[in-house]
């Protein structure tokens, strides 16, 4: 990302800081949106003037709420570290903050079962892909660990640790890795993949779900077969952005999870950090936001959460996000 603006070594500065905090900030689009901003209404001082904060925080054409929000939050965290600083910059008032109305799809255990099933015996006619060994795995590892799509595309074959059952996962959205424990099952599945497709302990640096010519698979890829053993499994797909999708997978396993701590007796003070930990979240808000959104499948365990959280997390009355 190429700079030219007045703010353009802060800006770089800032981007070092917060990585070096543990941040992804894997998009950084708006920051080179914001040196374009200050270049084009000639910006001579660090920072911003009111003036300049009040036009940065107007909505732009074809903007959604949402774009705009995190734009303006990027630049207005920017301006808060200018300050701190020592540099005096105006910090830009946010906008209204978004209302997300999206509802994640949570599998029933009589559905993961079809899903499951649907996996192992749907045919693959490509005999030139490994994609006939590796559906039956990743979709079971991302459930089973509670993964995004990316993080499990990502192993590397020195990730996974069949022998003494654990997987390191790397490069995660908050920047942070993380060590997670595998199951008996996963073991035993892991380790018949692995014999299927030959990948040996030497081959370290090669993806554990890899193609034949060494690449990575594309998410996109894995969501068309998880498209298609949906309609195997006979659960209905409610079009693009209403579900299930992958990442619902994950969504599952925080609520199953967390059920099942319930379940055995585990005191929600402490079964909510592990399983935020384990999530590889930045704070327990929002695996909070994960089960409270499962209240209808769970009333009982929303409620526990619920007699916690509000002693955790002051009711503030605004539109709540997610």
């Amino acid at each position: 990302m190429e700079l030219s603006g007045i703010n353009a070594y802060l800006i770089d500065q800032y981007i070092a800081f917060k990585r070096n905090m543990g941040y992804a900030l894997s998009s950084t689009s708006n920051f080179k949106t914001f040196d374009d901003f200050t270049i084009k209404n000639d910006a001579n001082s660090v920072g911003l003037t009111r003036e300049l904060a009040d036009k940065w925080i107007e909505i732009r054409s074809n903007e959604s709420e949402v774009t705009r929000y995190k734009r303006v939050n990027d630049i207005r965290n920017f301006c808060i570290y200018l300050n701190q600083l020592g540099y005096q910059s105006y910090i830009p008032r946010l906008p209204k903050k978004y209302q997300s109305t999206f509802t994640p799809y949570i599998f029933s255990e009589k559905r993961l079962k079809s899903f499951f099933t649907a996996c192992d015996t749907i045919r693959v006619k490509d005999n030139t892909s490994n994609m006939k060994f590796i559906l039956p795995v990743v979709f079971r590892l991302i459930y089973g660990c509670g993964l995004r799509i990316n993080e499990a595309l990502s192993l590397k074959n020195k990730d996974v640790n069949l022998e003494e059952g654990y997987i390191i996962v790397r490069e995660t959205k908050n920047g942070s890795d993380r060590i997670l424990p595998l199951s008996d099952s996963l073991i035993t599945i892991g380790k018949q993949y692995k014999k299927m497709i030959h990948l040996s302990v030497n081959e370290s640096d090669d993806y554990f779900f890899i193609q034949k010519n060494g690449d990575r698979y594309a998410s996109d890829t894995v969501y068309r077969w998880f498209r298609k053993i949906l309609w195997e499994a006979g659960i209905s797909h409610g079009g693009k952005g209403l579900g299930p999708r992958v990442h619902d997978l994950r969504h599952s396993f925080s609520v199953h999870s967390l059920a099942e701590m319930s379940r055995k007796g585990l005191d929600l003070y402490y079964s909510l950090p592990i399983l935020s930990k384990y999530l590889g979240h930045n704070s327990l808000e929002a695996t909070d936001k994960y089960v409270r959104l499962t209240s209808d499948m769970y009333p009982e365990l929303i409620e526990d959460v619920n007699k916690l959280c509000s002693y955790l997390f002051p009711e503030v009355k605004q539109n709540e996000t997610y």
